[in-house]
C-alpha cells in the first residue's frame, strides 16, 4: 500500500476506542472478501479481547480460475454480492453503527475488481477497501498481536490466492512480504505436482533472501492452516477441538501430511468437521506449509484464529490499550458483566493468592482470571454449574491461553462448584495437565469455593488464606466482624482445601 493510499486507510476511527478507562466496545463489522470466502465479523464486548457477536461464512471462490480468465470467478462473484448484501442487511438489523469492508488478493488482482466493487457499492451501499499484499500480511499480523502480546515470530496468513509472511517482534510488525502461494492459485498451474512444487521452492526461497532467517515460532492464519490442524486433531485424537493457540510440532505436520496421503479424504473430512470445498485446498496448502518447515526451519507452530480482521481492530488501539492483558481484559469484562457482585474477583483474588506464594505471574494471571469468573455462570442449574463452568472456559474466546491453561482455568472453575472431579464428562482434557496443575487447580477451585461463602464487601473486613509448611497448616485468618459469615458449611469447605493441600486446617480471629 503507498502512502496517498495508506493516508486514505481508515477502516475505524480511533473514537471507538477513546474510553480506555472503561474499554467496553460498541459493536463493530467487518467484511472480509477474500479469494475463497466472504465473511462478516461483529466484534462487541471488551475492547482488548473482543467477543464475536456475530460470525458468517459463505463460500464464493472469487478467485477460482482467475490464473485462465484474469477475472473474478462470474458464479462466484454472484454469490459474493449476494453475501455481501446479506451481510449489510444483517448489520443493519444488529444496529452496527460501522460496517468497513476490506478485499485482498482474488478482488486486487483481477482486471473486473474495481468495477466489482463499484457494482458493490451502487447495489448496497457498501465501499470495499482493496488492500496490498503488504497490507493484508501487516494486518493478520497485528491479528496475532491482538491475541499473543509480546509474541514473537513468523507469521504466514495463507488465503486462496496469495500467502502472506511477516515477522512480529516486540508487539510490532517488522518486514513483510507477499506472494501467490494461495491453493486456488497453485491449482492453477500447468505441469502438474513437479511444477507445482518446483514454483513452491523457489518462491519461498526467494522469500526466505528477503526476510532472512525465521527460526521461532510460526503462526498460521487461515481457512486452509485450520483445516490442515483439524486434520492433525484427528490423528492425534487430541480432545480439546480449539484452533486458537493449538500447537503442533514439524514431526507433527508430517505426520499428518503422511495421513492426508493414506486416508480417504471424504471420509477424513467427515469426522474432522471441514466443508468439501475446504478440503479440496487442504493438499495444495499442505505442499506449501512442508516446504516453508524446509525453508524456514521454526521451533515450533501454533494456530491463530485471530488474523486480518482482528488486525484491524488492532490498527487503532491506542499504545496502552494495547499493552494490557487480553486474558484479564475478558474476564473482567465477563465478570462486571454477568457476575451477582461484579467487582468480588479481585477481593477474591487477594484472599487465594496467599496458597501460592511463589507463584510466577503466569500462573498468577491464570488464578486472576478464575476469580474474575467464579460466579459468571450462577444462572446455570445447580446440578450442571461445575460443568458449564468447565465447558464455558475451555470453549470461550479468550486469547492468551495456551491449550493446557484453558484446561486449568475450566478445572480451577469445576472445582469452585464441586469438591471432586470423579467421573467427569471432561476426563479426556485432563490429560493436558501433569499432575501438578491438577492439584494446583482444585487447591484454587476449593479456595474460591471457600471464598465465595465470606462476601467481603467492605475494606476494614479482613479474610485472607496463608501457608506455614514448617508446621504443616493451612491458616485462615478473619477479622472478628467477620465470624458471624463462617458458618458449617465455610467450616467444611476450609477443611476440604486442607485435605487438598495435605495440611491440617487451622482459624485465627484478628
Amino acid at each position: 500500500m503507498n502512502q496517498t493510499t495508506k493516508a486514505q486507510w481508515a477502516p475505524y476511527d480511533s473514537a471507538d476506542f477513546a474510553n480506555v478507562k472503561y474499554p467496553y466496545l460498541k459493536k463493530v463489522g467487518v467484511i472480509d472478501v477474500g479469494s475463497n470466502s466472504v465473511r462478516l465479523v461483529v466484534f462487541d464486548g471488551a475492547a482488548r479481547s473482543p467477543a464475536y457477536f456475530y460470525n458468517e461464512k459463505i463460500m464464493c471462490a472469487l478467485g477460482a480460475g482467475m490464473a485462465r480468465s484474469g477475472q473474478l470467478n462470474p458464479d462466484g462473484r454472484k454469490r459474493a454480492l449476494a453475501a455481501i448484501d446479506r451481510f449489510v442487511h444483517l448489520a443493519k438489523g444488529m444496529g452496527v453503527p460501522k460496517l468497513t469492508a476490506v478485499a485482498t488478493a482474488a478482488v486486487r488482482d483481477a482486471v473486473d475488481g474495481i468495477e466489482f466493487c463499484n457494482e458493490v457499492l451502487e447495489k448496497t451501499g457498501q465501499k470495499i477497501w482493496i488492500i496490498d499484499g503488504l497490507e493484508e500480511a501487516r494486518l493478520s499480523a497485528q491479528g496475532v498481536l491482538l491475541g499473543w502480546p509480546g509474541s514473537y515470530g513468523l507469521v504466514c496468513d495463507i488465503g486462496g490466492s496469495s500467502m502472506e509472511l511477516a515477522e512480529i517482534s516486540g508487539g510490532h510488525v517488522g518486514k513483510r512480504i507477499s506472494s501467490d502461494l494461495g491453493p486456488l492459485k497453485l491449482l492453477e498451474i500447468k505441469g502438474g505436482q513437479k511444477a507445482r512444487l518446483r514454483h513452491i521452492k523457489e518462491t519461498l526461497h526467494k522469500m526466505h533472501d528477503a526476510l532472512g532467517p525465521q527460526h521461532n515460532r510460526l503462526f498460521l492464519v487461515g481457512g486452509s492452516w485450520r483445516a490442515l490442524a483439524r486434520v492433525d486433531m484427528l490423528r492425534r485424537n487430541y480432545p480439546l477441538h480449539v484452533m486458537h493457540e493449538y500447537r503442533m510440532s514439524t514431526a507433527d505436520i508430517r505426520d499428518t501430511i503422511a495421513y492426508l496421503g493414506d486416508h480417504d479424504h471424504d471420509q477424513i473430512r467427515a469426522q474432522a468437521g471441514i466443508s468439501a470445498s475446504r478440503m479440496a485446498l487442504v493438499p495444495y496448502a499442505a505442499e506449501v506449509l512442508k516446504r516453508i518447515l524446509s525453508v524456514f526451519k521454526p521451533k515450533d507452530i501454533a494456530l491463530s484464529s485471530y488474523g486480518i480482521r482482528e488486525g484491524m481492530l488492532y490498527e487503532e488501539m491506542p499504545q496502552d490499550m494495547r499493552d494490557r492483558d487480553p486474558l484479564i481484559e475478558a474476564c473482567h469484562f465477563a465478570e462486571m458483566k454477568d457476575a451477582r457482585i461484579p467487582g468480588y474477583g479481585m477481593h477474591l483474588f487477594d484472599f487465594v493468592k496467599g496458597l501460592f506464594p511463589l507463584a510466577t505471574d503466569d500462573f498468577l494471571r491464570l488464578i486472576q482470571a478464575a476469580c474474575h469468573l467464579h460466579d459468571v455462570s450462577w444462572r446455570a442449574h445447580p446440578d450442571y454449574r461445575a460443568e458449564v463452568c468447565f465447558d464455558n472456559a475451555t470453549r470461550a474466546n479468550l486469547g492468551g491461553l495456551k491449550h493446557s491453561e484453558r484446561v486449568w482455568l475450566g478445572l480451577a472453575l469445576l472445582h469452585r462448584y464441586k469438591n471432586s472431579r470423579d467421573g467427569s464428562p471432561f476426563a479426556d482434557l485432563f490429560t493436558l495437565l501433569n499432575e501438578k496443575q491438577l492439584q494446583s487447580a482444585e487447591i484454587i477451585g476449593k479456595a474460591m469455593r471457600l471464598g465465595a461463602m465470606l462476601w467481603i464487601s467492605d475494606d476494614h473486613m479482613h479474610a485472607e488464606l496463608t501457608i506455614n509448611r514448617k508446621r504443616q497448616k493451612v491458616i485462615l485468618e478473619l477479622s472478628s466482624d467477620m465470624m458471624p459469615l463462617f458458618g458449617e458449611v465455610a467450616q467444611a469447605r476450609f477443611e476440604s482445601l486442607a485435605k487438598s493441600l495435605k495440611l491440617a486446617p487451622k482459624v485465627v480471629i484478628r
